[in-house]
């Protein structure tokens, strides 16, 4: 009989950081097997290039499937892609899931408003690798939402892997900038291929604002919703791993 807890995690194919993160941060916690399973994307994933639907659906909710063979206690969408288009479609896509496999479903993009408001924080740093259209875009569903983007960089990229090409160092430099400049409450590193997790703890104790990393979100929201005690994992992964 298996005596751990498994939680499943849907990632973009172009992306190189998701797994990284969650193998690590499960490594903090004790009994918790990260289980992966990966869906077309990749290449020019920006928001400028958007469809009318920005999802492969079948494609998701098959890879939703493969991932309940395991028996997870969880499965997540740990892609980005619903801040950049609008964050209801996440709602509809955690529906379906759950609907399908009858298993709790969340989203990094969903996780991120969900410790935003848990912090009591409206007034946010917009940190991503976008485009200046595709950035905008995503200031603008933050502030559908009720969010104030007081502050913002973003690295003019369009590429999945030039996302996750980005050092660390060089994200923590752009929030600390951002920061600088506004009055913002909490910083948010939006896309799960842009690699702020290993800094979030870093950042936290610079900044003295909490820091919201898009696929240590996620992670959060799978491992929350397996029922998963997640304090262990704040002093390397940041504030948000004590909600």
């Amino acid at each position: 009989m298996q005596t751990d807890i498994a939680i499943g995690t849907i990632t973009p194919s172009g992306n190189r950081t998701v797994e990284r993160v969650t193998q690590a941060i499960c490594a903090t916690l004790q009994g918790v097997t990260p289980l992966f399973t990966r869906i077309p994307v990749f290449g020019n994933t920006s928001p400028d290039q958007a469809a009318a639907n920005p999802y492969d659906w079948p494609a998701m909710l098959q890879a939703a499937d493969l991932l309940s063979h395991a028996e997870p206690a969880a499965i997540c969408w740990n892609g980005s892609k619903g801040g950049d288009y609008g964050f209801d479609i996440d709602e509809r896509l955690c529906a379906d899931i759950a609907a399908r496999t009858g298993l709790p479903a969340v989203t990094s993009a969903l996780a991120t408003l969900t410790l935003l408001r848990r912090l009591d924080a409206q007034r946010i740093a917009l940190i991503t690798p976008y485009t200046a259209a595709a950035h905008a875009r995503g200031i603008a569903n933050f502030t559908a939402k009720g969010f104030a983007v007081v502050a913002e960089r973003h690295a003019g990229l369009s590429d999945n892997l030039s996302y996750g090409a980005v050092p660390p160092v060089e994200i923590a430099a752009m929030a600390r900038a951002a920061v600088a400049e506004g009055s913002a409450e909490a910083i948010v590193i939006f896309c799960t291929n842009f690699n702020g997790a290993p800094v979030a703890a870093m950042l936290e104790a610079q900044t003295g604002l909490p820091v919201i990393d898009s696929a240590a979100a996620g992670s959060w929201a799978a491992l929350r919703a397996a029922g998963v005690e997640t304090s262990r994992a704040v002093a390397s992964w940041g504030r948000i791993f004590s909600l």
